[in-house]
This record gives structure tokens, sequence and C-alpha cells, in this order.
């Protein structure tokens, strides 16, 4: 210990140890024995080798995958917007509600490992209905195999649609592959759509579909359509009706049509042309009962003779007009 000859002294040169002590410990942090270590020096340091730092840019992520070469590609997987959903007609398909229906989005394979495959060009390779690929971790994507819901086939031959017993179409032909909804628009009445199976706001009427005919009621009257062949199945079923008087159509006749949504605006497709495969050409005329045009008439004093005797099925030639002589007609007149 040494002695304070001042007492101010001794009480100052404690803190003054303590700030030396302090700035030797930060001097040795910021400068190490093997010289200073620069920010620029440290980005380097942290960056895998072979990799470029640009800047302004984080450095690409690096991804091991048991110990093997970091994967530095992309990481994310396009996705392309749901398309369309089409019908037989190419046209976008509606819900029971009439909103537009679309497919599912169809996004980006992946490989084994988990990343986007991209083709010989670079560019993104999608999935298929049969190849679904892996997902981010690996896993093979099975293929769910789904059942195509029932249809419902609708065949209408030669078909008759009558409103309370008058007749308003007649040979309808229509191949409905999957029957959603049918519309019979009878005026004074409104749109009248049937479905075979239940939805919101229509009521079930049994037994009306039998064999070749469906009968239903609206609003106290008949509403019939008969077919030349079954309209479905062997066994009646029943028909779930409401009445749209709402959408009227600019027609004196009553209009028949099908489609896939239960509210306006309703689809009115043409039926197709009938054909009757048994219709044939009829033979052609024979030739001596075929009409004959008749021939001009001659000039004024001028006739045609008598032509040479034909035999049936023969032409009979034309025979050119000549002067009348005068002494054929007064041989004439005098007879």
């Amino acid at each position: 210990m040494y002695a304070c000859k001042s007492l101010q002294f001794c009480s100052v040169l404690p803190w003054s140890l303590s700030l030396v002590r302090m700035m030797l410990v930060a001097l040795v942090v910021v400068c190490p024995l093997g010289g200073p270590v620069f920010a620029q020096d440290a980005t380097q340091a942290a960056s895998p080798p072979g990799a470029a730092v640009v800047e302004g840019q984080a450095p690409p992520r690096a991804i091991e995958h048991n110990g093997k070469q970091a994967y530095n590609g992309p990481i994310d997987v396009v996705e392309l917007p749901p398309a369309p959903m089409l019908d037989e007609e190419g046209k976008q398909r509606l819900d029971p509600d009439g909103k537009p229906m679309f497919n599912p989005p169809v996004k980006q394979l992946r490989d084994k490992k988990g990343h986007p495959v991209f083709d010989p060009d670079g560019k993104p390779v999608f999935q298929t209905a049969g190849n679904l690929g892996y997902d981010e971790h690996g896993k093979k994507i099975k293929v769910k195999k789904e059942k195509p819901p029932k249809a419902t086939p609708v065949s209408i031959v030669s078909g008759i649609l009558t409103v309370d017993g008058w007749t308003g179409k007649a040979r309808l032909n229509y191949d409905i592959t999957d029957l959603k909804f049918m519309y019979i628009y009878a005026p004074a009445i409104g749109t009248t759509i049937i479905s075979l199976s239940s939805f919101p706001g229509a009521t079930e009427q049994r037994n009306a579909i039998a064999d070749k005919t469906l009968r239903v009621t609206v609003e106290g009257h008949v509403i019939e359509l008969s077919s030349d062949k079954r309209l479905m199945g062997k066994k009646s079923a029943s028909a779930w009706v409401v009445v749209d008087r709402g959408f009227l159509l600019p027609a004196k006749f009553p209009v028949f049509g099908h489609g896939t949504t239960s509210r306006a605006p309703y689809a009115w497709p043409g039926s197709k042309v009938a054909v009757d495969e048994a219709a044939a050409q009829p033979p052609p005329l024979p030739a001596d009962v075929q009409p004959a045009l008749a021939l001009a008439p001659c000039p004024t004093g001028m006739m045609r003779p008598a032509g040479p005797p034909v035999l049936p099925g023969q032409t009979a030639s034309e025979q050119p007009c000549v002067p009348i002589k005068a002494g054929a007609v007064s041989e004439g007149l005098t007879k």
C-alpha cells in the first residue's frame, strides 16, 4: 500500500485505475492478435463458397440434405390460377346457384427432394391428373381415385309438349347425358324448373316420370312431355318442381330447354335435328309418264306438222314450224 499524501488524490486514484482497465479490455476485443476484422470480411466469411453476394440483397439460401451438396435453387412452386370448368358445348358450367364453376388450381411438380421441377428450357413442369409429384418433404403424393358422380341420362325422341292438353311443341329430340334441370316456359305461367333431385324451393311430385311420359301440375295447369321412347329407366321416378314467374320470354308458344342452374338466366339449347334412317329417296318416274314442257306456239301463218309415231318410252322429236299452204286452208274451210 502506498501512503496518500493528499486526501483528494487518494479519492480519485481508484476511479482512474478502473477507467484504464476498461479501455484495455475494449482494445483487446476490437483488435485481436490476428488483426482487425471488417464488416465486409464478415459477410464474405458467412457466405458459402462459390456464391456471389449482390449488394443490397441477401445471400442465397443454402439447404443441406443429409450432408450432401447444398441446394441454392428456388424453393417456391408456381401455381396457375383456376381454369373455368366447361361443359360439352364449351360453355362455362354454373352451379345450382348460378355461380361460375372452376377447376382446382394446378401446381408445379416437386422432385424426390422436394425441389421444384423445371424442363431443359427453364420452364416449370406442372402436375397432371396421373402425376402429382412429391410434397415439400419428399413424400410421394398419391392420386386419389374418385368415382365419377352418377349421371342421369334422358332421351327424348319425337317428343310432344302439351299445356292443359294443348300442343305447344312437337318433334322434340334431345340426348341429355346428365340431366340437372329441365326448363319449360309457358305464357301466362312462367318458367317451370324440373329436377330429378331435391333443390331449394322445389316441391316433390311423386311418379311424375313414368315410362315415356313426364307429367307435372303447376298452379292448376298440367304440363306433359311425351316421347316415342322411354325417357329413363323402367321404374317411375319423382320430380321436384318450382315455378319462376318473374322470368319471361318473348314467345307466344311454350319453350323447352335444360341446363345446370336452378336460377335465371337459364340455358335454352336447341334440340338436335331428327334424322329418319329408314327414309330413302323414291325411284325416278318412267320416261313415258314424266311431265313434258309445252312447245312454244308458232308464229301467225305457220304450224307444226305431225311427227312420226313413237313407241312407249321413246321421246318424240320436236317438229319445226312450217308455213301453212293456201290450198290446205281453203280445203279445210270447204270441208
